[in-house]
């Protein structure tokens, strides 16, 4: 086991996370301190608004005090694209007002004209980068990770003022583009979970997947990437998957696991590929980029050796992913996992619920198709 798998492991451990938190509470209790949540708010921001609706009957609900801290938009390095976030944020934030019953427009006060530097120096410091966030006792929350902070705080699943929405049981057909990324943990929950949704909804998902960003040439800052895979931990809990003995296939991992899966699909076994990869660099600490590793993934999804060595002779694939990635950002969007229905593309692992809701009002119209890309 690699130290990086180790660290991993230590990072996304529940016990750790229940000591952290006692510890926390500890702290509170003999200082005499409320229970008090840091807002991370940017004026104007559509997330921000929104989470700034929610709070108030969050914090009556289970008796917490608000602190309220204006800052300013991320670091291009965290936001890379703020065009186009700004203009699926306004979309977004609208939808999940509409889901949770929420008002739409500015929330809790954030005061104008306000220096955002001590909000962002204190974000910083916390651990985090992004606005339209808060912080309680040493872990972060968004408007659609609240239920995790509720259930934190002793609310049961039927209690929660704001759950995580539920996708359709069922829809009437239609097709579904979905965006990955092999390096994307988010990308591995839904990968897990697509085949099932896209049965239930009678639907046809074609792959599409995507180099890494930071083979795009577009860093990811350590914030961030410490937040996502803390967060991808505790969403995987929720949806019963492994997650946490992590072997980052960035570089060859990734190029090696596109071949086979570029190869893979025209035999009709390419989501079986690509979940047995998932699971393998995720989950089990299985290292993509040697050929054992990789013939040990391949091997769940039917590959022989001789298939993966056809795999990697072929560079196909790599005209496959650029036009891939050409696509994605003529659909609005930037980042993976993405789906695109119809008319209609949204972002996220957590956006699946929207793709149901949108197959079952019939908007999943024809999609641009290839061969065996199931």
């Amino acid at each position: 086991m690699s130290l990086s798998t180790i660290a991993t492991q230590i990072l996304t451990s529940p016990r750790l996370r229940t000591l952290s938190r006692a510890a926390h509470a500890g702290v509170r209790r003999l200082t005499g301190r409320p229970k008090t949540l840091l807002a991370f708010l940017e004026p104007g921001e559509p997330y921000s608004e929104a989470l700034g609706h929610a709070l108030p009957a969050l914090c009556e609900r289970h008796g917490l005090e608000i602190r309220v801290h204006p800052v300013g938009a991320p670091h291009a390095s965290a936001a890379p694209e703020p065009e186009k976030l700004r203009a699926f944020a306004e979309r977004d934030a609208h939808a999940l007002c509409r889901e949770y019953g929420l008002p739409t427009g500015p929330g809790v006060s954030i005061p104008s004209g306000s220096d955002t530097r001590h909000g962002e120096s204190l974000r910083a410091k916390l651990g985090h980068y992004a606005s339209g966030s808060v912080w309680f006792e040493g872990e972060w929350y968004t408007l659609d990770r609240l239920h995790h902070l509720e259930r934190r705080l002793g609310a049961l699943p039927g209690q929660l003022l704001y759950p995580p929405p539920e996708e359709p049981g069922s829809a009437s057909g239609g097709e579904i583009e979905m965006y990955f990324s092999l390096r994307s943990p988010y990308s591995y929950l839904a990968l897990m979970r697509i085949e099932e949704l896209a049965r239930n909804w009678r639907a046809r998902v074609h792959l599409r997947p995507v180099l890494p960003m930071v083979m795009r040439s577009l860093p990811v800052p350590r914030a961030k990437r410490l937040y996502i895979v803390r967060d991808c931990k505790r969403e995987a809990e929720r949806l019963g998957l492994d997650f946490g003995r992590i072997r980052d296939p960035l570089g060859a991992g990734v190029e090696r696991g596109l071949a086979c899966f570029h190869y893979a699909r025209h035999g009709d076994a390419g989501l079986d590929f690509l979940r047995s990869f998932a699971r393998g660099v995720w989950a089990e600490g299985i290292d993509a980029s040697t050929d054992k590793g990789l013939r040990r993934i391949a091997a769940r999804a039917g590959l022989h050796p001789h298939d993966v060595d056809r795999a990697l002779e072929d560079e196909s694939w790599r005209h496959a992913v650029e036009r891939n990635r050409i696509a994605l950002f003529e659909a609005g969007l930037w980042g993976v996992p993405s789906f695109v229905v119809g008319g209609n593309a949204t972002f996220g692992q957590d956006r699946l619920w929207q793709v149901g809701h949108w197959l079952q009002q019939g908007e999943g119209g024809s999609q641009r198709s290839q061969p065996g890309d199931r």
